[in-house]
């Protein structure tokens, strides 16, 4: 765009927002880049050319200067933005071409929907059941990961897949890996599913190790058992044993409530499948609906009774630690105005992740680092947080996440955790996320952002913060975000 012949040259690239129903849409807006602004003289006119007085020429440029000023303001990714002091019009020098650092989907307060949002439209998971015990002991895991994830036939040879790996996140990873390729465009629907058959697959190391590894004590914790890693992080950290059962004993008890109150009714899908008489042989179809592994009884006292299973001398009981599990989970991703289009209705919005790196001996405080670097990436504090789902590999390092974050109780494993439910390592960050976004339905208005976090062998730790589906509907939310904060991962 070329000014006549004031000779202010203001170079800009825009492109339209996509629109959301007018009920969520305040006002039409255009993103603005400011790519260049070139103030010049004018140039010189021959004798007894017409042309404007030099007042109407200074009033011109002082208009064309002040509206680059508001531009700016706007475009600003900092609480500066937001202020309402001024800049002058004679000071040419302040204005300078500004990026948004929130990229072009968070260059406005997100006080509503957009239609670029990565939205959850649909989270569902399996029961999950007891390795080698339990209801899928005999169940091949793709026939466990059919009952979440049914593709048509013509879509096997349309649609690409890839696995993932990140130990005990690769579930979160995996739905991550998905929003940010719909943020990124390269496609605007996505899976992002989880599978662990712990009853088939083993978790030992059967393969060789380097040498080398031996003349470095990093990469040789790397290797540590993770029930040692437990036992550290409750030395280290003065974890007792009473608080890890007391930990345990929580667990279950909120479980047992939710599976009887029928709180996972609206995230599991059973499962029609069959199980063998180790005896006899004899074959019997079965429907799995519900988790095998909790144990409503459990006790302070009986707990109290277990023998620390990786230390003579230490804390770590079978009872204090997660189960190994079989189970699956699927989230259904996609941006939302493609939603909106199909007529989904929007469950939750993906809106940050982060996977940190920690000391791999104690691997277990990964969440207590991974929850403060993915609520910042969203443009949050911690006491914006209603609900958490910490997955409790073992209860010395969810007790020591919890008081190390200062987290209330009251909002974190709200219906249970690992310790209860158990952990398949591949599916539980899909399984969080179904848990998590479900119970923040049924809360409502008064429950807005929500957490996924778990800690990862060999020094790692991985959070997502969600935002309840209709949480960004100015008309419901329950509470309004600080001007100077923006809901992308971009703007800290």
């Amino acid at each position: 765009m070329r000014a006549s012949e004031d000779a202010i040259l203001v170079e800009i690239y825009k492109r339209p927002i996509i629109e959301s129903p007018d009920h969520f849409r305040p006002s039409k807006r255009v993103n603005l880049f400011i790519v260049q602004i070139i103030i010049s003289p004018s140039p010189t006119r021959r004798s007894g050319a017409r042309s404007r007085s030099r007042s109407q020429r200074n009033r011109a440029m002082e208009k064309a200067i002040e509206r680059q000023r508001i531009l700016l303001t706007h475009l600003l990714p900092s609480s500066s933005s937001s202020s309402s002091s001024s800049i002058s019009p004679s000071d040419s020098s302040l204005l300078a071409a500004s990026v948004c650092g929130a990229g072009d989907s968070a260059a406005y307060q997100r006080s509503s929907s957009y239609g670029d949002d990565v939205v959850v439209v649909a989270a569902y998971r399996t029961p999950i059941c007891k390795s080698k015990r339990g209801g899928f002991k005999d169940t091949y895991p793709e026939d466990l990961l059919t009952a979440v994830l049914k593709v048509q036939t013509f879509l096997i040879q349309t649609v690409p897949v890839r696995t993932v790996n990140r130990q005990c996140s690769s579930g979160l990873q995996a739905v991550a890996d998905v929003a940010a390729a719909i943020k990124a465009g390269f496609y605007d629907i996505g899976i992002g599913a989880g599978l662990e058959s712990m009853t088939m697959n083993s978790v030992a190391w059967e393969g060789s190790i380097n040498p080398k590894v031996n003349a470095f004590q990093k990469a040789q914790d790397c290797l540590l058992p993770m029930g040692i890693t437990s036992e550290n992080v409750a030395h280290r950290f003065g974890v007792t044993r009473q608080e890890q059962d007391q930990a345990a004993v929580e667990s279950h008890k909120r479980a047992a409530a939710a599976t009887a109150s029928g709180k996972f009714k609206d995230e599991i899908v059973p499962v029609t499948t069959k199980i063998i008489d180790p005896k006899t042989g004899e074959e019997k179809q079965v429907t799995i609906s519900v988790d095998d592994g909790i144990r409503p009884e459990t006790s302070l006292s009986g707990l109290a009774k277990l023998k620390p299973v990786f230390k003579k001398d230490g804390s770590t009981t079978a009872g204090n630690s997660s189960q190994v599990s079989d189970g699956a989970g699927a989230v259904l991703l996609m941006r939302r105005d493609v939603a909106m289009r199909k007529g989904f209705p929007i469950f939750g919005v993906f809106r940050s992740f982060a996977a940190v790196g920690v000391d791999p001996a104690v691997m277990g405080v990964g969440p207590a680092v991974a929850i403060p670097a993915a609520v910042k990436s969203a443009g949050l504090e911690i006491g914006d947080i209603d609900l958490f789902e910490l997955n409790e590999a073992f209860a010395s390092q969810f007790v020591f996440c919890c008081k190390k974050l200062q987290l209330d109780p009251a909002k974190v494993n709200v219906n249970g955790g690992a310790i209860a439910l158990g952990h398949p390592l591949g599916a539980t960050g899909a399984r969080c996320v179904a848990t998590l976004l479900n119970e923040m339905k049924r809360r409502g208005k008064d429950c807005r952002f929500g957490v996924v976090t778990m800690c990862i062998g060999s020094g790692m730790g991985a959070a997502a913060v969600f935002e309840r589906g209709d949480g960004v509907d100015e008309l419901s939310n329950a509470k309004k975000i600080e001007s100077q904060k923006w809901l992308s991962k971009d703007a800290v």
